[in-house]
């Protein structure tokens, strides 16, 4: 019975991963000094190294992990029917101190509320997100240590 659940959520979720496009293609433009604004789908965003006009690269790429797997789990529970009023992720990354300064290491606490989430549900979620769907998890290197955690509330 196990197995018909977790056949059924990935036959669900075809549709929806089906569309995603296969090519992304933006634009960066300098603007001043080190000051970079990027650009891709109508959205807009600075880079700036010293943090004063805009945020460093990294801090988007781990904003975008942290996206792509909420966007995954908040998925998954709504199909297995859990109630979300609270969904925040958390996170945090390690860099190493010498060039190239790559995420030594990423980590997540879910802080989620609702009805019908259980640790059973969020372990699935969080699991079918890490092991096949998330994108961006799947693009980072392979000796990152990505560890993920949840504290669920009812509030």
């Amino acid at each position: 019975m196990e197995e018909n659940k977790a056949e059924d959520l990935e036959n669900s979720l075809k549709g929806w991963k089906e569309k995603t496009p296969l090519e992304s293609r933006g634009f960066l433009t300098w603007e001043k000094d080190l000051v970079f604004t990027a650009r891709i789908r109508g959205y807009s965003f600075e880079y700036d190294p010293k943090a004063q006009e805009g945020c460093f690269p990294t801090d988007t790429l781990l904003m975008s992990v942290a996206g792509c797997l909420g966007i995954d789990v908040v998925m998954f529970l709504q199909k297995m029917r859990a109630e979300i009023r609270e969904f925040e992720i958390e996170t945090s990354g390690e860099r190493n101190p010498v060039p190239p300064q790559y995420f030594k290491a990423i980590n997540m606490v879910i802080h989620i509320a609702g009805k019908g989430i259980t640790p059973n549900k969020m372990d699935r979620a969080i699991s079918l997100s890490q092991e096949k769907y998330c994108s961006v998890y799947h693009s980072l290197r392979k000796d990152m240590s990505f560890h993920v955690t949840y504290k669920i509330s009812e509030a």
